[in-house]
């Protein structure tokens, strides 16, 4: 029988051992070049991981919003739009956020169109919880949406299934090699109606964390992003895994597009321009309650 002394003992050795574990976070990011680059530090062990071991969930930002709903993920990305319905079980991380400047979201057509006459046409989106849809919305009233993967959005566009279609990541860039036109950028309808920066995706951590750990998940986050900045060369190449065909050029075009100051602290005029998209999404009815902003720091370089 063991004495009490080495019951005591063996407690502490599995006590001491428990602490050590790392803590299992799954986190979630699309397949895309932007959120690879800024993951590209954890996924490839180049940054500490301090006490916390990532499990990796990719998959298209709708599928993201939906597991968000459900509260799967322990950090994920998701489309800024979403976080209304999700502000009581996540914080935003200050860190990992995609903002346009003066660009975003593009609405496009085979043929020249104006925006007012695309109301009360079939537009493809690319999910009905996206920041992109939302803004549509504002913009182009009474839009009878068609919801498809967005990489079947151009060819949609092509073959008539659709008057038009909403394209997000590389096919801002690429659209007029497949011969389709631009109708309205809801980045620069956004610089002119509201002359700030267009939030479009954020990340946010699981509150049942707990601050402390949520607050070390950020911090890795920051410093895988800091890592692509550093080595800039060596994460464009892991992000252009996910680029679809995309050439160097227009591959490293993107990201700086989406990866940029607002990725490593969202910035009062950003944090406004988040206020200002959800309140005028409440005034449209979109959505029902304008969230409290709950933002998560990373700790201190």
């Amino acid at each position: 029988m063991a004495t009490p002394e080495r019951a005591m003992m063996e407690l502490n050795v599995a006590l001491e051992r428990t602490q050590a574990a790392p803590i299992s976070v799954r986190v979630g990011h699309t397949p895309d070049m932007d959120d690879a680059f800024m993951f590209c530090g954890i996924a490839t062990g180049a940054v500490p991981m301090r006490g916390l071991q990532f499990t990796h969930v990719i998959e298209d930002i709708q599928t993201l919003n939906r597991r968000a709903f459900n509260a799967e993920l322990d950090m994920t990305a998701i489309s800024a739009a979403s976080y209304p319905a999700l502000s009581d079980a996540y914080w935003v991380a200050a860190v990992g956020s995609s903002v346009g400047q003066g660009y975003g979201p593009l609405v496009i057509s085979v043929s020249p169109r104006s925006p007012e006459e695309l109301s009360g046409r079939r537009i493809a989106v690319p999910g009905r919880y996206t920041t992109a849809f939302m803004l549509l919305q504002l913009a182009i009233p009474n839009v009878q949406p068609v919801e498809m993967a967005f990489e079947r959005i151009p060819e949609a566009v092509l073959k008539g299934t659709v008057d038009a279609g909403l394209v997000i990541h590389e096919w801002q860039l690429t659209y007029r090699d497949a011969g389709l036109l631009p109708v309205l950028d809801l980045g620069v309808w956004w610089q002119q109606q509201i002359k700030l920066p267009l939030p479009l995706g954020l990340n946010v951590v699981k509150k049942s964390l707990g601050r402390e750990t949520a607050r070390r998940v950020a911090t890795v986050l920051r410093d895988s992003i800091l890592y692509a900045f550093a080595h800039q060369d060596d994460a464009l190449a892991y992000a252009m895994r996910y680029g679809r065909g995309t050439d160097p050029a227009r591959s490293r075009q993107f990201i700086g597009m989406y990866v940029n100051e607002e990725s490593l602290t969202i910035s009062k005029p950003c944090r406004e321009a988040l206020r200002v998209l959800y309140q005028r999404a409440r005034e449209a009815s979109l959505i029902s309650t304008v969230p409290r902003l709950g933002i998560i720091e990373p700790l201190k370089v």
